[in-house]
């Protein structure tokens, strides 16, 4: 596959200012000079700085835009090959016509991802940066960019590689002492189990970040419950910002589910309205139960709204205990109207639920609602915090933290050194799998298709 080279369009194809074709491979100067005609007669294009010229086709001759042609030599590339990059107006039709030149010419059209993947390939990133190349590409937040730049320069891959070099530290130790038992080389249990559980720390710091890192990423989603009439599909609206649902005076005008995207701070919410979760003979009302009730155990959080203008209901109760180990926010709605819901069935809960009173229609406290679903729902890091983005990372490192604490078990239980050294030895292989030095096909597929293609 890296003995062709590969030409594909850098950036969005859409009508803009500037559009970018890039070629990579042995062959990317000399194929990218059959369609470019530099203005200034030069008898060799000069690396990194940029050249004015004509893009012309070959069996014309005739011209048919101006742009600036730049050589990248390799392996002081983004690919490690030779890379050219042609840059031209944003226009689709010329973009496409560049690259029919470049196929015609004799280049191939990359697939999605493959300039990253011969970078990948080439040394010149490990998997973790190349899924973070996507990231930065892809970021919904500015937060997610800044953490996504960061795993792009390598702080994660330096991290995870300072891992394996202290789990191979521990596996020298243990196994100098059962290759040498006659050069009265021991180890210390004491300062294998401390190496250990600092490592075993540091994995599992990792895999408690992926919560933050599903929300700035994929979003989390947030189901809007409770019963009919309590004030749902007007938070949902006053929420949005924008009438999405019809609201009525009516009991039981939704009775479906609507999802729509809100963003609060620097985090994605999927937020859902749903049909009041009343008992109902009516069975398209039951088929919104049943769908509602679905939604709800699946959801990452709970908006519970009741409405504190009528008396609490066994309805409220059942639903508040039935939700109370996930996380949920109370939400006392109508506080514009005279308040009849008292507070006392709430210690009937067996746990404290956040809760807040707003008026939906009104919109009195919309804001400290939405600052309570930011501090609720979304996990606190410091700035310098690594995240983990992706759940394949995430299970690598539980695989990683599994074997660690069999390791300390191994040791604590005073089962020999061939043993404790059995079980260490599982571990790089996984960090092996998490930076990608040991890959397979199937993962690089499955990862490398979610790219965009320019990239």
């Amino acid at each position: 596959m890296l003995d062709d080279t590969i030409i594909a369009v850098a950036t969005p194809l859409a009508p803009g200012g500037l559009g970018l074709v890039r070629l990579s491979g042995d062959r990317a100067l000399t194929l990218s000079q059959k369609f470019f005609r530099a203005k200034t007669r030069r008898s060799r294009i000069p690396a990194r700085h940029p050249v004015l010229g004509h893009l012309c086709d070959p069996q014309t001759e005739e011209a048919f835009e101006e742009a600036l042609l730049t050589y990248f030599p390799g392996p002081h590339s983004y690919t490690t090959e030779d890379v050219v990059e042609i840059s031209t107006h944003g226009s689709p039709v010329l973009l496409e016509e560049v690259i029919r030149l470049g196929i015609e010419a004799g280049a191939r059209h990359a697939h999605p991802g493959e300039f990253t993947l011969r970078a990948l390939l080439g040394g010149r990133i490990d998997l973790l940066q190349a899924e973070a190349v996507n990231d930065i590409i892809m970021s919904s937040s500015l937060e997610q960019a800044k953490i996504s730049f960061r795993q792009m320069e390598g702080r994660l891959s330096r991290r995870i590689r300072n891992l394996r070099k202290g789990i191979i530290q521990i596996l020298s130790q243990i196994e100098a002492g059962i290759e040498f038992p006659d050069e009265g080389v021991q180890i210390s249990s004491e300062d294998i189990a401390r190496s250990i559980q600092k490592w075993a720390a540091e994995v599992d710091q990792l895999v408690q970040s992926y919560d933050l890192g599903k929300t700035l990423r994929e979003g989390l989603t947030l189901v809007i419950i409770g019963r009919a009439n309590v004030g749902k599909s007007t938070l949902f609206n006053a929420l949005l910002e924008r009438d999405r649902a019809i609201v009525t005076p009516f009991p039981g005008t939704t009775r479906d589910y609507l999802r729509e995207p809100l963003r609060i701070k620097d985090s994605l919410f999927t937020l859902v309205d749903m049909a009041g979760l009343d008992n109902s003979s009516d069975p398209i009302e039951q088929e919104g139960l049943l769908r509602g009730r679905r939604l709800a155990a699946q959801a990452d959080g709970i908006l519970l709204v009741l409405d504190a203008s009528r008396p609490e209901s066994e309805t409220d109760l059942e639903l508040a205990k039935k939700y109370r180990n996930k996380k949920t926010i109370l939400v006392w709605n109508k506080t514009d109207l005279p308040q009849k819901m008292g507070t006392g069935w709430l210690g009937e809960l067996g746990t404290d639920l956040p809760r807040l009173e707003i008026s939906a229609l009104e919109g009195h406290n919309l804001s400290g609602l939405k600052a309570k679903i930011h501090q609720v729902f979304v996990p606190e890091r410091k700035r310098t915090e690594d995240v983990i983005l992706h759940l394949r990372q995430k299970l690598l490192l539980e695989e990683i933290g599994k074997s660690l604490g069999s390791s300390l078990q191994v040791l604590m239980q005073g089962f020999s050194e061939e043993v404790l050294a059995e079980e260490m030895r599982s571990i790089p292989p996984l960090i092996g799998q998490l930076v990608g030095d040991i890959r397979t096909d199937d993962i690089l597929d499955q990862i490398f298709a979610r790219f965009c293609i320019g990239k």
